[in-house]
C-alpha cells in the first residue's frame, strides 16, 4: 500500500499537512473541537455546514461558525443550500470571512437539511446538483479559492449516482471529492460499502477521500487497501476520542498500534479544549453546549457514564472545569492510560465508586 498518512496533499495552492481529515459534522465540528483534532494529528478539517440562506448569516449561531480567530490555514467552510445563486453568493460570503476552501454539502442526511431539498437530497437532482457546483467554482475562481464536494453513495440502494455525480463535478472544476460510503436513505445505520468510493477513485483525476465507519487504525488500513483513496476522513468515531488521528497514523506508517493515551495526557487536552470552547460560546451557551463533549470522552471509561450524568447537573464552567479534573486525576491513580476503545469497563480495575461529593474535591 503506497497510503503514507504524513506525506503533504496538495488543493490548489494549499498543501495539507497529511492525509488524516476530520469530517464536517453540524454541533461537533467548531473550530475549538477541529483545532484539537488538528492539535492531535489530523491534516485538515472542515467546518460544521453555513447556511447559504443570507437571511440568517447575521444569527449568533452562523456568526460562531464563520469565525476562524486562531485556527490554522487552510481554513475550509462547508456550504448547504438548494439554490445555485444563493450558493455562489454564500461562498463569496465565506471568503470575506477567511475561508480559503469551500465545500459543497451533498452528504448530509439530517431530514431537516434534506426536507429542503439541500444536504444529501440534491443527489436525486443531478442536473440542480452541477449547476449549483458549477455557480459555486465560477464564484470561487477569482480569488483561485479551491471548491471541494462531500457526498453520499447516492439517495437510496436504488439510486446510486456518486460517480456520475463525482465525475461531473470534476468536469466543472471540482478540486477533490469525499465520498461517505452511505447512502442517504441509511442516515447512519447498517455498515459503510466502500465499492462506489473505488469506483469513483478509479474514475477521477482528482484526489478522492474515503469516508465512513473509520473506527480504527486496523479499520484505517482495510478501507485504504479497499478503495485506494488518497485520504482518510473520521467523523464520529473522533467524538470523545480525537487522538485517533495519531493513533491511525501510526499504525499507517509502522504497523503496530500506539499506546493509548496517558490519563494525564488526557486531561490536559480535555480542559485546555474546554476552555477553547468556553472562549467561543460564552459562559451559559458554552457550558451547556460543553456537556455532550464531555460525555463523549468519559462515557467510554470506567465509571463513565456515573460521571456523565453528574456533569450534566453542574451550572457552571468552572464546576465543570474542576470535576472533570478531580476525575481524571482519579482515574489516573488506578489507570495510567486510557483503556483501548471498546475495553469493557467491567473488565478493568475501576476506582471507587463515585459520588458527588468526591467530584467537587
Amino acid at each position: 500500500m503506497s497510503f503514507l498518512p504524513t506525506s503533504p496533499l496538495r488543493l490548489g495552492s494549499h498543501s495539507l499537512p497529511n492525509r488524516l481529515f476530520v469530517a464536517p459534522m453540524a454541533g461537533v465540528t467548531d473550530r475549538p473541537f477541529r483545532m484539537l483534532c488538528k492539535k492531535l494529528g489530523a491534516g485538515y478539517a472542515v467546518s460544521e455546514m453555513v447556511t447559504s440562506r443570507k437571511d440568517l448569516w447575521n444569527s449568533l449561531k452562523t456568526s460562531r461558525r464563520a469565525n476562524h480567530e486562531g485556527e490554522s490555514a487552510p481554513i475550509a467552510v462547508q456550504i448547504a443550500g438548494t439554490d445555485a445563486a444563493m450558493m455562489a453568493e454564500a461562498a463569496h460570503y465565506n471568503i470575506q470571512r477567511g475561508a480559503q476552501i469551500i465545500d459543497i454539502n451533498m452528504g448530509c442526511p439530517a431530514k431537516k437539511v434534506c426536507s429542503k431539498w439541500a444536504g444529501s437530497a440534491l443527489m436525486q437532482d443531478e442536473a440542480l446538483a452541477l449547476q449549483i457546483v458549477e455557480a459555486v467554482v465560477q464564484a470561487c475562481a477569482p480569488q483561485q479559492v479551491p471548491v471541494t464536494l462531500k457526498m453520499r453513495t447516492g439517495w437510496c440502494a436504488q439510486h446510486k449516482n456518486a460517480l456520475r455525480i463525482a465525475q461531473g463535478a470534476e468536469a466543472a472544476g471540482v478540486a477533490m471529492v469525499t465520498v461517505h460510503g452511505r447512502t442517504r436513505e441509511q442516515g447512519y445505520s447498517g455498515q459503510a460499502e466502500y465499492d462506489t468510493v473505488r469506483a469513483v477513485k478509479q474514475a477521477l483525476c482528482i484526489p478522492v477521500v474515503v469516508n465512513g465507519d473509520i473506527d480504527s487504525p486496523q479499520k484505517a488500513a482495510a478501507v485504504l487497501q479497499a478503495t485506494e483513496a488518497d485520504a482518510l476522513m473520521v467523523g464520529r468515531a473522533a467524538q470523545g476520542r480525537p487522538w485517533i488521528f495519531r493513533e491511525i497514523a501510526h499504525f499507517l506508517q509502522t504497523g503496530t498500534l500506539l499506546p493509548p493515551p496517558l490519563v494525564s495526557e488526557a486531561c490536559d487536552w480535555l480542559i485546555d479544549h474546554l476552555h477553547d470552547h468556553y472562549q467561543l460560546y460564552g459562559e451559559d451557551c458554552g457550558m451547556r453546549s460543553a456537556r455532550k463533549h464531555i460525555g463523549w470522552a468519559v462515557q467510554p471509561l470506567p465509571q463513565g457514564e456515573d460521571f456523565r450524568r453528574y456533569m450534566n447537573t453542574l451550572q457552571s464552567s468552572a464546576e465543570q472545569v474542576r470535576a472533570l479534573r478531580h476525575w481524571l486525576t482519579e482515574l489516573g491513580q488506578s489507570h495510567e492510560r486510557l483503556p483501548y476503545p471498546g475495553t469493557a469497563a467491567n473488565d478493568l480495575t475501576a476506582p471507587a465508586q463515585n459520588n458527588s461529593a468526591r467530584y467537587r474535591a
